[in-house]
Protein backbone atom coordinates (compact mmCIF):
# COMPACT_ATOMS: atom_id res chain seq x y z
CA UNK A 1 0.00 0.00 0.00
CA UNK A 2 1.20 3.51 -0.78
CA UNK A 3 2.58 5.53 2.14
CA UNK A 4 -0.05 7.65 3.89
CA UNK A 5 0.27 10.69 6.14
CA UNK A 6 -2.77 11.58 8.22
CA UNK A 7 -2.45 15.30 8.92
CA UNK A 8 -4.08 17.66 11.41
CA UNK A 9 -4.21 15.08 14.19
CA UNK A 10 -5.08 16.55 17.60
CA UNK A 11 -5.76 13.53 19.82
CA UNK A 12 -3.88 10.43 20.94
CA UNK A 13 -6.88 8.29 19.99
CA UNK A 14 -6.91 9.52 16.38
CA UNK A 15 -3.16 9.08 16.09
CA UNK A 16 -3.28 5.52 17.38
CA UNK A 17 -6.13 4.54 15.06
CA UNK A 18 -4.40 6.06 12.03
CA UNK A 19 -1.20 4.17 12.84
CA UNK A 20 -3.14 0.95 13.45
CA UNK A 21 -4.79 1.27 10.03
CA UNK A 22 -1.44 1.70 8.33
CA UNK A 23 -0.47 5.39 8.37
CA UNK A 24 3.26 5.86 7.85
CA UNK A 25 3.16 9.37 9.30
CA UNK A 26 1.06 11.60 11.54
CA UNK A 27 0.94 15.36 10.94
CA UNK A 28 0.76 17.79 13.88
CA UNK A 29 -0.05 21.40 13.00
CA UNK A 30 1.77 24.07 15.00
CA UNK A 31 0.60 27.08 12.99
CA UNK A 32 -1.72 29.16 15.25
CA UNK A 33 -3.84 30.18 12.27
CA UNK A 34 -5.09 26.64 11.69
CA UNK A 35 -8.27 25.18 13.21
CA UNK A 36 -6.20 21.99 13.59
CA UNK A 37 -3.43 23.62 15.64
CA UNK A 38 -2.29 21.49 18.55
CA UNK A 39 -0.72 22.72 21.77
CA UNK A 40 2.75 21.53 22.67
CA UNK A 41 1.77 19.41 25.68
CA UNK A 42 -0.82 17.47 23.70
CA UNK A 43 1.53 17.10 20.73
CA UNK A 44 4.16 15.60 23.01
CA UNK A 45 1.64 13.03 24.26
CA UNK A 46 0.66 12.13 20.70
CA UNK A 47 4.29 11.64 19.63
CA UNK A 48 4.95 9.48 22.70
CA UNK A 49 1.95 7.28 21.80
CA UNK A 50 3.05 6.51 18.24
CA UNK A 51 4.40 3.06 17.31
CA UNK A 52 8.16 2.87 16.64
CA UNK A 53 7.95 3.08 12.84
CA UNK A 54 5.32 5.82 12.56
CA UNK A 55 6.80 9.21 11.68
CA UNK A 56 5.79 12.37 13.55
CA UNK A 57 5.72 15.41 11.23
CA UNK A 58 5.29 18.96 12.51
CA UNK A 59 3.54 21.41 10.18
CA UNK A 60 4.64 25.06 10.26
CA UNK A 61 3.89 28.22 8.25
CA UNK A 62 6.82 30.64 8.07
CA UNK A 63 8.05 29.51 11.52
CA UNK A 64 11.57 28.08 10.98
CA UNK A 65 12.79 28.98 14.46
CA UNK A 66 9.69 27.50 16.14
CA UNK A 67 10.06 24.41 13.97
CA UNK A 68 13.63 23.74 15.07
CA UNK A 69 12.83 24.26 18.75
CA UNK A 70 9.66 22.14 18.73
CA UNK A 71 11.24 19.37 16.65
CA UNK A 72 13.99 19.06 19.22
CA UNK A 73 11.69 19.37 22.23
CA UNK A 74 9.11 16.72 21.32
CA UNK A 75 11.12 14.48 18.99
CA UNK A 76 9.66 15.19 15.56
CA UNK A 77 11.06 13.01 12.78
CA UNK A 78 10.37 15.62 10.11
CA UNK A 79 8.96 19.10 9.61
CA UNK A 80 6.64 20.34 6.89
CA UNK A 81 6.94 23.97 5.80
CA UNK A 82 3.65 25.20 4.37
CA UNK A 83 4.37 28.91 3.94
CA UNK A 84 6.59 31.10 1.81
CA UNK A 85 9.85 29.72 3.14
CA UNK A 86 12.84 30.06 0.82
CA UNK A 87 15.44 27.28 0.50
CA UNK A 88 17.98 29.16 2.61
CA UNK A 89 15.76 28.82 5.68
CA UNK A 90 15.60 25.03 5.54
CA UNK A 91 18.40 23.71 3.33
CA UNK A 92 20.50 22.63 6.34
CA UNK A 93 17.65 21.89 8.74
CA UNK A 94 18.50 19.32 11.45
CA UNK A 95 15.58 16.98 10.61
CA UNK A 96 13.98 15.86 7.35
CA UNK A 97 12.09 18.65 5.54
CA UNK A 98 8.86 18.46 3.53
CA UNK A 99 8.17 21.63 1.53
CA UNK A 100 4.64 22.37 0.38
CA UNK A 101 4.20 23.68 -3.16
CA UNK A 102 0.80 25.00 -4.16
CA UNK A 103 -0.51 23.71 -7.48
CA UNK A 104 -1.99 26.73 -9.27
CA UNK A 105 -0.95 26.37 -12.91
CA UNK A 106 1.95 25.22 -15.05
CA UNK A 107 4.30 27.56 -13.14
CA UNK A 108 4.02 25.16 -10.20
CA UNK A 109 6.34 22.79 -12.08
CA UNK A 110 9.10 25.39 -11.80
CA UNK A 111 8.22 26.07 -8.15
CA UNK A 112 8.67 22.39 -7.33
CA UNK A 113 11.95 22.23 -9.25
CA UNK A 114 13.30 25.10 -7.11
CA UNK A 115 12.94 23.03 -3.91
CA UNK A 116 16.36 21.57 -2.98
CA UNK A 117 16.76 17.79 -3.49
CA UNK A 118 17.30 17.42 0.26
CA UNK A 119 13.63 18.29 0.83
CA UNK A 120 10.56 16.32 -0.22
CA UNK A 121 7.90 18.19 -2.19
CA UNK A 122 4.28 18.10 -1.04
CA UNK A 123 1.68 19.25 -3.57
CA UNK A 124 -1.40 21.01 -2.21
CA UNK A 125 -4.24 23.24 -3.35
CA UNK A 126 -3.66 26.99 -3.42
CA UNK A 127 -5.12 28.95 -0.50
CA UNK A 128 -3.25 31.94 0.92
CA UNK A 129 -5.45 32.00 4.04
CA UNK A 130 -5.98 28.40 5.12
CA UNK A 131 -2.65 27.09 3.77
CA UNK A 132 -3.95 23.50 3.82
CA UNK A 133 -6.86 21.28 4.80
CA UNK A 134 -9.10 23.07 2.30
CA UNK A 135 -10.71 19.99 0.75
CA UNK A 136 -9.85 21.32 -2.72
CA UNK A 137 -8.50 18.88 -5.30
CA UNK A 138 -5.32 19.86 -7.13
CA UNK A 139 -4.86 19.56 -10.89
CA UNK A 140 -3.66 15.97 -11.16
CA UNK A 141 -2.17 16.51 -14.63
CA UNK A 142 0.18 19.20 -13.29
CA UNK A 143 0.90 17.07 -10.22
CA UNK A 144 1.73 14.13 -12.47
CA UNK A 145 4.24 16.22 -14.43
CA UNK A 146 6.03 17.13 -11.19
CA UNK A 147 5.87 13.53 -9.91
CA UNK A 148 7.71 12.33 -13.03
CA UNK A 149 10.59 14.66 -12.14
CA UNK A 150 10.96 13.91 -8.41
CA UNK A 151 9.21 12.02 -5.59
CA UNK A 152 6.16 13.93 -4.32
CA UNK A 153 3.58 13.69 -1.59
CA UNK A 154 0.13 14.37 -3.02
CA UNK A 155 -2.49 16.16 -0.95
CA UNK A 156 -5.52 18.32 -1.67
CA UNK A 157 -9.11 17.11 -1.43
CA UNK A 158 -8.35 13.41 -1.14
CA UNK A 159 -11.19 11.17 0.09
CA UNK A 160 -12.07 7.49 0.00
CA UNK A 161 -14.04 8.21 -3.16
CA UNK A 162 -11.17 9.66 -5.21
CA UNK A 163 -7.88 8.54 -3.67
CA UNK A 164 -7.42 5.45 -5.87
CA UNK A 165 -7.95 7.55 -9.00
CA UNK A 166 -5.55 10.20 -7.67
CA UNK A 167 -2.80 7.67 -7.06
CA UNK A 168 -3.31 6.14 -10.51
CA UNK A 169 -3.20 9.54 -12.21
CA UNK A 170 -0.26 11.08 -10.34
CA UNK A 171 1.83 8.09 -9.17
CA UNK A 172 3.05 9.93 -6.06
CA UNK A 173 5.60 8.67 -3.55
CA UNK A 174 3.03 9.17 -0.78
CA UNK A 175 -0.31 10.83 -0.06
CA UNK A 176 -1.47 13.23 2.64
CA UNK A 177 -5.05 13.59 3.86
CA UNK A 178 -6.66 15.80 6.49
CA UNK A 179 -10.18 17.13 5.88
CA UNK A 180 -11.16 14.08 3.81
CA UNK A 181 -11.19 11.85 6.90
CA UNK A 182 -12.66 14.30 9.42
CA UNK A 183 -15.94 14.78 11.25
CA UNK A 184 -14.77 18.32 12.17
CA UNK A 185 -11.47 20.20 11.78
CA UNK A 186 -8.91 18.34 13.88
CA UNK A 187 -11.20 15.41 14.71
CA UNK A 188 -10.79 12.33 12.58
CA UNK A 189 -13.82 10.19 11.80
CA UNK A 190 -13.04 6.49 12.49
CA UNK A 191 -15.40 5.31 9.75
CA UNK A 192 -13.90 7.69 7.17
CA UNK A 193 -10.38 6.65 8.17
CA UNK A 194 -11.25 2.97 7.67
CA UNK A 195 -12.94 3.69 4.34
CA UNK A 196 -9.90 5.66 3.18
CA UNK A 197 -7.42 2.89 3.94
CA UNK A 198 -9.79 0.30 2.50
CA UNK A 199 -9.91 2.27 -0.76
CA UNK A 200 -6.11 2.11 -0.93
CA UNK A 201 -5.79 -1.65 -0.60
CA UNK A 202 -4.47 -3.05 -3.82
CA UNK A 203 -3.57 0.39 -5.23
Amino acid sequence: MIRVKICGVTTVEDARLAAELGAAAIGLVFWPGSPRAVELKRAKAIVAALPPFTTAVGVFVDQPQDAERIAREIGLTAVQFHGDEVPGTYRAFPVRVIKAVTVRDASSVEDAAAVPPSATVLLDAHDRVKRGGTGRVVDWSIASTIARQRPVILSGGLTAANVADAVAAVQPYAIDVSSGVESAPGRKDPAKLREFFSALRGV
